[in-house]
Order: C-alpha cells, then structure tokens, then sequence
C-alpha cells in the first residue's frame, strides 16, 4: 500500500459535543507539535442538533489540518468511524471520543506501538474509570462475554481511544453498532498482532452521555452476528445444511420408527391405533418439513455467497510478488 505523507489521521466521531471541540482541537494541536507529526484531524458529525458543526467549520478556518464531515442525521457511531476510515490519508489511525475523556497525550505512544512494535491495532484499556456503576458493571459483563465468543483477549472493547495500522481500517466494514468490534474483525481478516495500552480515563466535562444500556443488547446481537457471519459467511450450506440434514434424518427414522410399529402390532395381532392418530406422526412431519427448508435455506446461500465471491473477490492479499506479463509472439 502507498506510504502517505500523512503520519496521523485522528478520527474524532461526534454527536452535540460543541462545548468540548474547541478544548480537545487545541489539546490535540498541542501534542502534534511538541512531536512534529504531520497529521489530520477528522470531525465526524453524526447530525448534531447543537452548534458542533459551525465550531467544526470555526476550527477548519483556523487550521488547514481539520476536516469535517457533516451527516444528514443521527446514524450512529459506527457510520461516522466507517466514514472515517474510508476518508482518512495517514499511515496510522487514531480513533478518540469527542468528550475530553479520551487523553491526546496518549496518542505518541500508540503512534509508537503501531510504527515501532509493528502492532495492527492497539486498544486502549480504561482501567481505572470515572464512570457510574450502572455503565461499569454492564460493561465489565459485557467485555466478558465478547472475550468467550470472540476469542480476542481485551480488557476493554468499548474504549474509544484506539490506533490502527492504516491497512487494517481499509479492510473492514463495520455497520449497526459493530464499533467496538473491530479488534474482533480485524484478526478474522488476518491481523494478528493486537495489542492493548492502559489509558487515562478522565470524567465528562461538559455535557451528557449519548449512551443508555440498550447499546449493550444491540451490541451483542451484532456479535453474535459477526460470529456467524465469519464461520459461515462463506460456506453456509456447512450450517444450515448440516442442521436440516439433521433434522430430515431424525423426522424420517421416527416416521418409520411408527410405521414399523404399526406393521409389527398387525402381525402379532396387537391393537394398533392409525399412525396419524399418535401425535408423534405430526412432530416427526413438522421436523422434515423444516429440516427441508433449512437445507434448501443453506442451498441458495451457497449460490449467494459464490456469486458474491466472484463479483467482489474479498480476500485479502497480504504480499505479492511480480506483475503481470504479456507476452506476444514475434511474427515469423
């Protein structure tokens, strides 16, 4: 990949966080100086409803390095880094939340993991927090159960503070509130080196939080979507047709199980009772029934996922060695 003159992109996504902006552009300024790095510094604005976009458009006139992006409304935090990444010029990414929580100073040091330690990606961990127990507690629960589905070993997934190798943001595609999974995402596309940093964690200064505890259902519903996605994305007749295969072959032995035991009660002269009169007969045709959609479920899946394959060819290609050639005969 192409070796920017940009060495930052610092992604900042925000929603009414007019207050902060002015204090946190200066902070960042600040460090970008005392370090001589050459940067740019992204506003994300989710469509605020505050003066957050006029102070951005205030900043941008100040300072050549700010950029600023405005959306129509509100879609999310996950939209603005998504945006973000797909926008950003540096070699390193800094994503940060907008209010004052997330320490500037911290920023050469990640630059240093990600440049000098060779890490994809490092994510901050907010040890120690200035948040209420009802947002803690959720949180460590919530960090917990990623850890046992994901397998990615960090002890804070939510924290905003992050660094990313600029190879990896231009891998993923994040939607819904997948934000905080993209360490998850990233070492199911390869990127192995992940790291982790105990950051600073400072209280709120100005304004309220964004969040209420529904982020965390949503959150796990897309986790448990992700993890899907990656083990059967691309093969998913090995799911759904292994599970209706199951499930076909489990109502067809309990039909003959029952015809059999008709058949046998004929011949010894038992009573018998019809095989649809048990109720056993409509629990084993309900099974086949579904076990035959889920493998037909699994079948034009299959066909989707090839397509898709072929039209977008998305694997990615860590090395490549040569380039094409062409070559033409002589004539004789």
């Amino acid at each position: 990949m192409t070796i920017s003159p940009i060495q930052l992109s610092i992604i900042v996504p925000l929603y009414n966080e007019d207050e902060s902006l002015p204090e946190l552009h200066d902070w960042i300024v600040k460090v970008m100086r005392e370090n001589h790095f050459t940067y740019e510094i992204l506003f994300m604005d989710d469509g605020s409803k505050d003066r957050s976009w006029e102070v951005i458009r205030e900043l941008g006139q100040r300072n050549k390095h700010v950029r600023g992006m405005r959306f129509t409304r509100n879609y999310g935090k996950t939209a603005a880094l998504q945006t973000g990444f797909q926008a950003a010029l540096g070699n390193v990414i800094i994503t940060m939340d907008a209010d004052l929580q997330d320490s500037p100073e911290e920023i050469p040091e990640l630059y240093r993991l990600i440049t000098q330690e060779k890490y994809d990606l490092v994510s901050g961990w907010k040890q120690k927090r200035y948040d209420p127990i009802t947002k803690t507690l959720p949180t460590k629960l919530f960090n917990a159960a990623t850890r046992a589905i994901s397998g990615v070993y960090l002890h804070d997934f939510n924290c905003g503070l992050k660094a990313y190798r600029r190879e990896v943001v231009k891998s993923v595609l994040i939607y819904g509130e997948m934000h905080r999974y993209i360490p998850v995402i990233a070492k199911w596309n390869g990127f192995n080196k992940i790291g982790e940093k105990v950051v600073q964690h400072q209280a709120r200064k100005y304004g309220t939080t964004k969040f209420g505890l529904e982020r965390f259902l949503y959150g796990f519903l897309d986790l448990l979507s992700i993890a899907f996605v990656n083990k059967f994305g691309r093969r998913p007749m090995h799911f759904f047709g292994s599970l209706g295969t199951l499930m076909f072959f489990f109502g067809s032995m309990l039909t003959l199980w029952l015809i059999g035991e008709k058949i046998y009660n004929i011949y010894s002269h038992q009573p018998y009772r019809n095989v649809t009169d048990n109720p056993l007969f409509f629990i084993a045709l309900t099974v086949i029934i579904v076990g035959s959609q889920f493998f037909l479920g699994g079948f034009l899946g299959e066909l989707l996922a090839r397509q898709s394959i072929s039209k977008t060819g998305e694997y990615l290609i860590a090395q490549e060695v040569g380039s094409p050639q062409i070559h033409v005969e002589e004539d004789r």
